[in-house]
């Protein structure tokens, strides 16, 4: 019975795998990036802004070559609240998608519970957990979570439910058990509806630590751009947000990476 429920789930996907992005793309995309630097730092030159108004991308990077150890200590916090919240987001959202999957009647529940903590603005959520948790790292991990957990969730829901029927025919000719397709059939199937969200929800944790670091923290890089903020030093800040961005691109990019070795049979423009 296991080896006919594997080959079936052979069946249900090509062995070819993904392309890589080719590397024209990839000289393309740092062209962008070239452009829109060099467009800003000729900007801010010619009109002669103020630096407290916007520094030239130069000077950002003055900023934060001299106060680098401060910003490395600073993102290795944030970004470990930020992984453990997407971890923490992801596991319970996938395990629920699960849940709702295998006993369709608590899906309207669970959903309506699941909206109304993604329609709750974070910006009330946040001091309540800094209030009730203190300042440690919990109350970041916890937003973070909050915050990745709906759009994995209906990810995972649609890969989860939208099965072709034939192959559900096939699991049940074989008499596979609900385990068996869950793992052979629907976790393969939802394999890139599930790294669609990662992709969503990943910059999402960014923001959610910095949001939660905002409202009360002894460290990372939302405190550092409060402290900047309040001090209307804007390299300081400018660098503390390229740091993000950067950040924030890295890990796409590495669920990019992921999904397409996981998720080697889905066709590729």
């Amino acid at each position: 019975m296991a080896s006919r429920t594997r080959r079936a789930a052979v069946l249900c996907r090509s062995t070819h795998p993904a392309k890589p992005l080719p590397r024209r793309d990839r000289w393309t995309t740092a062209g962008v990036l070239v452009v829109a630097l060099a467009s800003w730092e000729t900007l801010v030159r010619v009109s002669n802004t103020p630096v407290y108004l916007l520094p030239a991308p130069s000077l950002v990077f003055h900023t934060l070559a001299q106060h680098l150890p401060t910003y490395l200590q600073a993102s290795l916090i944030t970004f470990g609240e930020a992984l453990l919240g997407l971890l923490l987001g992801s596991s319970v959202a996938m395990c629920t998608a699960i849940l709702v999957t295998f006993w369709p009647r608590v899906e309207q529940g669970v959903m309506s519970l699941a909206i109304l903590v993604k329609s709750t603005p974070l910006v009330v959520i946040a001091p309540l957990l800094t209030i009730w948790l203190g300042f440690g790292w919990q109350p970041k991990v916890i937003i973070t979570a909050l915050v990745t957990f709906f759009p994995i969730l209906v990810n995972a829901l649609v890969g989860l439910q939208t099965i072709t029927p034939s192959l559900q025919d096939l699991f049940r000719v074989w008499r596979a058990s609900r385990w068996e397709a869950l793992w052979h059939l629907r976790l393969p199937h939802s394999l890139p509806h599930l790294f669609a969200g990662l992709k969503v929800s990943a910059p999402l944790a960014l923001i959610g630590a910095i949001v939660a670091e905002w409202t009360g923290a002894s460290g990372g890089l939302g405190r550092t751009m409060w402290l900047a903020y309040t001090n209307l030093n804007l390299p300081f800040l400018f660098a503390a947000i390229f740091i993000i961005t950067a950040a924030g691109i890295a890990l796409y990019q590495t669920i990019t990476y992921v999904e397409r070795r996981l998720a080697y049979w889905r066709p590729t423009p």
